[in-house]
């Protein structure tokens, strides 16, 4: 995986996107652009001008994509033109467009979904096309109608913070996320254990603030997460393990070892155990007893 390029150098002064109604590709690529350049965001039609400037991010509007002159439009791309809205762009110019696409689950539908419309982006999901709507929440309502409420949006106004945490939340993800991959490549093995295979991350000095975390993006990378059952990872609580099924394999169910002296919780689900064992033998020895 190669690493992700460093954000372009770029004196971007203001964000201008369209007026009206508002999309979640718009209002998150202004909220990324916000996080790395801290500048405001106006909504209005761009002039010549803002297309000329490459100190104006034009975002969504504007009938071009030219992202040396900071312009990032998507609609006058054709219909067979792979769907890309204009977060994609957005992050493509700051060089973490694949690992956005790789990692964030949700980019792609939202491409689909503001390139194609909701009937072919339920079909492509395999759904209803009302099953979209029951996903909505009143996060995304409330953002997108605030957004759409005001012409311009400035540092400092409490909408302006929350899409800069927004896009520094997603930034920070990316770049967290690759760490956290080279750290568990790094350090973690695979076990063999009753004819599964087991994801076991060491504990580690200094631990990190989630031990599990990254484990199964980490299985992905290898193209081990079809056949991983189970994940062995530190205990961020105490100085055990945690032992937890991966993608819900039902044959580990953890209940089979609660009463063992050294297990202190096992879940009523059976899918994660919490074990006061540190050796790697006696640890294989609960998986074993918790295979069904």
């Amino acid at each position: 995986m190669d690493a992700p390029q460093a954000p372009r150098p770029m004196a971007i002064r203001q964000i201008l996107t369209h007026p009206g109604g508002a999309h979640k590709d718009e209002l998150l690529a202004c909220a990324v652009l916000a996080a790395a350049h801290g500048c405001g965001i106006v909504r209005r039609e761009p002039s010549d001008g803002d297309l000329a400037d490459p100190g104006v991010a034009v975002v969504d509007v504007g009938g071009e994509h030219e992202p040396e002159r900071s312009n990032f439009d998507h609609h006058q791309f054709g219909p067979d033109h792979e769907p890309v809205c204009a977060l994609s762009l957005v992050l493509q110019h700051l060089g973490i467009y694949d690992d956005a696409r790789r990692f964030c689950d949700w980019l792609e539908t939202t491409e689909r979904l503001d390139v194609t419309g909701p009937r072919e982006t339920s079909a492509w999901l395999g759904i209803e096309p009302d099953v979209l709507g029951r996903l909505n929440s009143p996060v995304d309502i409330t953002l997108l109608r605030r957004f759409a409420s005001v012409d311009r949006v400035e540092p400092g106004e409490a909408l302006y913070e929350i899409l800069r945490w927004v896009g520094a939340d997603l930034l920070e993800y990316l770049k967290s996320l690759r760490e956290r991959l080279e750290y568990v490549g790094e350090h973690a093995g695979m076990w063999e254990v009753a004819d599964l295979n087991v994801l076991f991350m060491p504990r580690t000095d200094p631990l990190p603030p989630e031990p599990s975390a990254g484990l199964g993006r980490h299985l992905e990378a290898i193209g081990m997460e079809e056949a991983t059952s189970g994940l062995v990872y530190p205990d961020r609580r105490g100085p055990g393990y945690g032992l937890s099924r991966f993608r819900d394999d039902p044959r580990f169910d953890f209940t089979r070892i609660e009463g063992e002296p050294d297990v202190h919780f096992a879940h009523a689900r059976g899918f994660v155990a919490k074990t006061s064992a540190t050796d790697p033998e006696r640890l294989k020895e609960l998986l074993r007893l918790a295979r069904v």
